[in-house]
C-alpha cells in the first residue's frame, strides 16, 4: 500500500526533474513531461473531469500571465533604466566598492538575499540580475559561477523566516489541525508557524555554509565547465580541395615537358600567349557594347 501511494508521485518527479538533470529533456520539455503525467496519473486514479481540468488550465493561464507582465514590465523597466544610464551609476557605485571582486561579491550577496526574503524569484532574475550582470562581467567574474553563486543565495533567503516564500508554501500544505494518517493509521500532529520557522534554521546553515564554499573555491563550479577552444590565428593553416578550379594549364609542370606543335605555338603567339585578360579592361568594354546596343 505504501509504494502504491509513493510511486506515482515519484515517478511525476523523475518526469520533471530527472530528466531534466539526466539532460534528456529541457526545463520547458520536462515540464510538459511532468503535466502529461499528472494527467495520466489523474486519469488511471479516476479523479479526471472537466472541473479538475478546467481548474489546472484556469491555474497554469494566470500564472503564465502573471510571469508575461513581469517579464514585459522589467523589459520597459531595463531599456528605460538603460536609456537614462543607469547600468552606468550601478556600475560606477559598486566599483567604489573596496575589496575588489570580493567586496563585489559581499554586496550583491547581501543585498539578494534581503531582496529574496520580500520580492518573488521573477522580479529578481528579471529585475535585479540584469544590473549586476555587466559589472560582474567587466570585473572579470566567470557569469556562470556569478549565477550559481545568486542561485545558492536565493535558495537562502527564500527559506529564511518570516517572509520566506519557501516557508509559506510549506504552511500552505502542513496540517493545520490533528488528524489520522490512512496509511500508518497514526494520530499526526499538526504543525505550527513556529516549528516551520525553527526546522528552517539548519537548512539556511547550510545553505550560507555552501554558498562560502563555492565563493572561497570556484574551481567547484568552473573546473565543470566545458573550455571554449582557442584559437592561434598565426599557426591556423585552412585546407581545402579545390580540384581543378583556378588551374590555369601553363601552372601544369609536367606540360611544360612536352614539346608544343608549331599550330599551338602559332596560335599562342597570335593570342598573345597564355596572358589573362585584364578585368577593367573586360569591365571597360562590356559596357561600351552595352552601350551600343542601346
Amino acid at each position: 500500500l505504501v509504494v502504491f501511494v509513493l510511486l506515482p508521485p515519484l515517478v511525476l518527479i523523475f518526469l520533471v526533474l530527472g530528466t531534466i538533470f539526466i539532460g534528456v529533456a529541457t526545463p520547458t520539455e520536462g515540464g510538459a513531461m511532468g503535466a502529461m503525467g499528472a494527467l495520466i496519473m489523474a486519469v488511471s486514479r479516476r479523479k479526471l473531469g472537466f472541473t479538475l481540468l478546467r481548474q489546472a488550465l484556469d491555474s497554469t493561464s494566470k500564472l503564465t500571465c502573471f510571469v508575461i507582465f513581469i517579464l514585459i514590465g522589467a523589459t520597459v523597466f531595463s531599456f528605460t533604466f538603460n536609456a537614462a544610464d543607469g547600468h552606468i551609476w550601478v556600475e560606477r557605485l559598486f566599483d567604489k566598492l573596496p575589496g575588489g571582486q570580493l567586496g563585489f561579491l559581499i554586496a550583491v550577496n547581501v543585498l539578494v538575499f534581503f531582496l529574496g526574503c520580500f520580492i518573488d524569484f521573477f522580479e529578481i532574475a528579471f529585475i535585479v540580475i540584469p544590473l549586476l550582470i555587466p559589472v560582474a562581467d567587466k570585473m572579470g567574474i566567470d557569469l556562470v559561477w556569478f549565477g550559481v553563486v545568486i542561485a545558492m543565495n536565493l535558495q537562502a533567503s527564500f527559506l529564511s523566516p518570516p517572509f520566506g516564500f519557501a516557508l509559506f508554501y510549506l504552511r500552505s500544505v502542513a496540517a493545520r489541525f490533528d488528524y489520522n494518517d490512512r496509511v500508518t493509521n497514526k494520530r499526526i500532529q499538526a504543525v505550527t508557524t513556529a516549528q516551520i520557522y525553527k526546522g528552517s534554521i539548519l537548512f539556511i546553515a547550510l545553505q550560507v555554509i555552501m554558498l562560502v564554499i563555492v565563493i572561497s573555491f570556484p574551481a567547484i563550479v568552473t573546473n565543470s565547465i566545458d573550455k571554449a577552444p582557442s584559437v592561434n590565428l598565426e599557426t591556423m593553416k585552412i585546407e581545402a580541395e579545390t580540384g581543378d578550379y583556378g588551374k590555369r594549364d601553363d601552372e601544369d609542370p609536367m606540360k611544360m615537358l612536352v614539346p608544343q606543335s608549331s599550330e599551338e605555338q602559332s596560335a599562342q603567339q597570335a593570342t598573345g600567349g597564355t596572358k589573362e585578360e585584364d578585368p577593367m579592361e573586360a569591365v571597360r568594354r562590356a559596357i561600351e557594347q552595352d552601350a551600343k546596343k542601346k
